[in-house]
């Protein structure tokens, strides 16, 4: 089975009705980072909160103050809210391409690290960068997780759809597929943002198993540049043609 890797949003939807689950990975493994959080959003003291979020206003912080694990849940690939995730278009999909991408996509959330689509979260906020307290989420989770994601990852196709900063939490140490957006014969950054989420999409309504049958996709706006091959990455550049 193919296997997407993908960034998680800083915008996010409030609210939610699922069910606690048991999320991706090691039992207990998030308990330090979640509960350093958790003491920190609870704490009242408002320039550590307002740090932490990255906000300038201590008004903007009060959507995100809630105990996370008393919260709202909802599914991570619904819960997130930016522009990769608009144009994956998540609610306007069949519901076998929503349960592909329920137990096909691997988020790397700034709090929860590596969580599948499908796993419940609350609302929550961390800057991207930003430490929580002491705790780094990138080294931490890159320490504690990296061993199950080789497991988890071993058998199947990967596709890497992170946005460089989330390399920091996890390096594969198996053959797997990037991709690159040129428009005007130059590298992209919103674009680039708004194809992954495209190519997510076409994937999941496609029920997309392999590399190979990947490349067969034919992508509105997409056309196939070149092929790019250096070690272990295997990188397709896309020309865009709107």
């Amino acid at each position: 089975m193919l296997k997407i890797l993908f960034s998680p949003s800083e915008g996010k939807k409030s609210g939610g009705k699922e069910v606690p689950k048991e999320l991706f990975g090691a039992l207990n493994a998030r308990e330090e980072i979640l509960n350093t959080y958790n003491s920190i959003v609870l704490s009242g003291d408002e320039e550590k909160v307002k740090q932490l979020f990255g906000f300038k206003k201590f008004s903007e912080c009060k959507p995100y103050i809630n105990d996370i694990y008393n919260s709202p849940l909802m599914c991570a690939i619904e819960r997130y809210q930016g522009v990769a995730y608009d144009y994956l278009k998540y609610g306007e999909l069949h519901k076998n391409a929503q349960e592909y991408l329920k137990n096909n996509t691997l988020i790397f959330s700034n709090l929860y690290g590596p969580i599948l689509g499908g796993d419940t979260i609350a609302n929550y906020k961390v800057k991207q960068g930003n430490s929580i307290g002491n705790i780094a989420p990138d080294k931490f989770y890159k320490e504690r997780f990296s061993y199950q994601l080789d497991l988890y990852l071993a058998k199947s196709d990967v596709l890497d759809l992170r946005a460089g900063y989330y390399d920091k939490f996890y390096k594969l140490s198996k053959p797997y597929t990037t991709l690159k957006f040129l428009k005007n014969a130059k590298t992209v950054s919103h674009w680039a943002k708004a194809y992954r989420g495209v190519v997510l999409r076409e994937i999941a309504k496609a029920g997309v198993t392999t590399i190979e049958d990947f490349l067969k996709l034919e992508i509105e706006n997409l056309q196939l540049h070149e092929i790019r091959e250096q070690k272990l990455k295997k990188e397709i550049i896309y020309n865009i043609i709107e």
